[in-house]
């Protein structure tokens, strides 16, 4: 199992997601193009493909050169029936893939929040294992309207589009299911100055929040990554699933 992942932007950990990808002995290739690094030339060489978050917007073309690039790079996976994860400003480039509108600075989310299924959601094979309702790490204020097309699976009164689905296993999830009691722990450390401007309070809060919701959305968290990774077909299986 070979895994292309995008990172956007310096040190973006993939906490519950390469629990997942490392118990499935998955072999991972880190492309980082806001760094210089060029993205894949081709899908031959990968099974699947995540593409991280990240500051800036999926819009923000001027200083990142590289995104149309990737728009053509994810419908590319996704056309070859290949799997397709887009986390955060993963999700909102994914949505721009496929016609969605990108609505910049429209739905301010931080911290650990609730998020419900649909009837769709809960049964996707993505979310059918958290429940109805599950807690999860937000840090965004963009959203998008859903693709045409798409199916949407997961909302709440912030942000309408939490999740959705493209085809066999192509999916966007808005909210960071990736962010284990560690990552957050980490981005804790890391963007001080950034959380209390966005979120006044929260880090003087942290302890009591992290008791709190912390071990709830970690295995949410993990068994999204774990559903996600069940969804990738290696080079092996995809004429067998052609043949079916």
């Amino acid at each position: 199992m070979r895994v292309a992942i995008i990172e956007n932007m310096k040190n973006t950990p993939l906490g519950a997601l390469g629990i997942a990808l490392e118990e499935a002995g998955a072999q991972i290739e880190w492309f980082r193009p806001w760094s210089g690094e060029a993205l894949p030339k081709d899908t031959k060489s990968y099974d699947a493909l995540v593409v991280l978050g990240g500051e800036q917007s999926a819009r923000d073309d001027d200083t990142h050169p590289y995104l149309p690039e990737l728009v053509r790079l994810m419908r590319r996976f996704e056309s070859e029936d290949k799997a397709v994860l887009g986390i955060c400003l993963g999700s909102q480039i994914l949505a721009r893939a496929y016609e969605g509108e990108n609505l910049l600075g429209a739905a301010h989310e931080f911290g650990w929040k609730s998020i419900g299924l649909t009837d769709e959601g809960r049964a996707d094979p993505l979310l059918a294992d958290v429940g109805d309702e599950f807690t999860i790490f937000q840090w965004h204020s963009d959203t998008f309207s859903l693709p045409p097309g798409a199916t949407r699976l997961a909302a709440n009164g912030v942000t309408r589009n939490q999740a959705f689905r493209i085809g066999r296993a192509t999916y966007g999830t808005q909210f960071h299911f990736e962010a284990n009691a560690a990552v957050v722990d980490r981005w804790r450390g890391e963007f001080k100055e950034t959380i209390e401007r966005k979120e006044p309070g929260w880090l003087e809060k942290y302890p009591e929040l992290v008791t709190r919701h912390a071990a709830a959305a970690e295995t949410a968290g993990l068994a999204i990554a774990r559903a996600w990774v069940k969804t990738i077909r290696t080079q092996a299986e995809l004429p067998q699933a052609a043949e079916a």
